[in-house]
């Protein structure tokens, strides 16, 4: 599905969202499928995946090289509408895993996110937002894991339960939380 279809679509589960949403959608009113790029250099749009075990009891987590933090899996769309593909993507390239599958089609979690000012590559990169989509992804706990080096310095499982003692970045606790109601609601179908 087209990106901007899926923001439409996107049901928000609170006032936050909700609030995003609406931003998002102006958003693409101004700018469109200049979105999906980092060229604008202002606004763009980046995918993420929150792995977890068939269990539903650990995240798979990376150790961003930029944000000195543990946390989800996720990049750039770089040009390509199916966000979902591309939190698939980043999520195998980021941990090394290959069997990663999504527990659903639809994004899980949509907030704009500021993203500060650092190097990257050599080069300096301005404070900026994301338009974050976020999918809640699956994958066997027993796979080979790997370090991205140029993007994270560590991967590991981690306990759900211990998600925020490994949460650095506040901003991002918030998307957590969402995150787990999901999965929550997810165990009890």
């Amino acid at each position: 599905m087209n990106f901007i279809d899926e923001i439409r679509k996107y049901l928000p589960v609170n006032e936050q969202e909700a609030v995003d949403r609406n931003v998002i959608l102006d958003l693409i009113d101004v700018y469109g499928q200049k979105l999906l790029n980092r060229e604008n250099s202002a606004v763009h749009i980046s995918s993420s995946g929150f792995i977890v075990n068939q269990s539903l009891t650990k995240t798979l987590v990376i150790y961003h090289n930029i944000y000195k933090a543990w946390t989800w899996t996720g990049g750039h769309a770089d040009g390509e509408p199916n966000l979902l593909n591309v939190a698939l993507k980043e999520a195998m390239e980021e941990t090394g895993t290959r069997q990663i599958k999504p527990l659903f089609e639809q994004p899980a979690v949509l907030d704009i996110l500021s993203v500060p000012a650092h190097i990257k590559n050599g080069r300096y990169v301005n404070t900026h937002l994301h338009i974050s989509v976020g999918y809640l992804l699956a994958a066997d706990e027993n796979q080979p894991i790997y370090i991205k080096a140029d993007e994270n310095s560590g991967v590991q499982w981690i306990m759900l339960r211990d998600l925020f003692e490994y949460c650095a970045e506040p901003e991002m606790a918030g998307v957590y939380r969402k995150l787990l109601n999901r999965l929550e609601k997810c165990s009890l179908c």
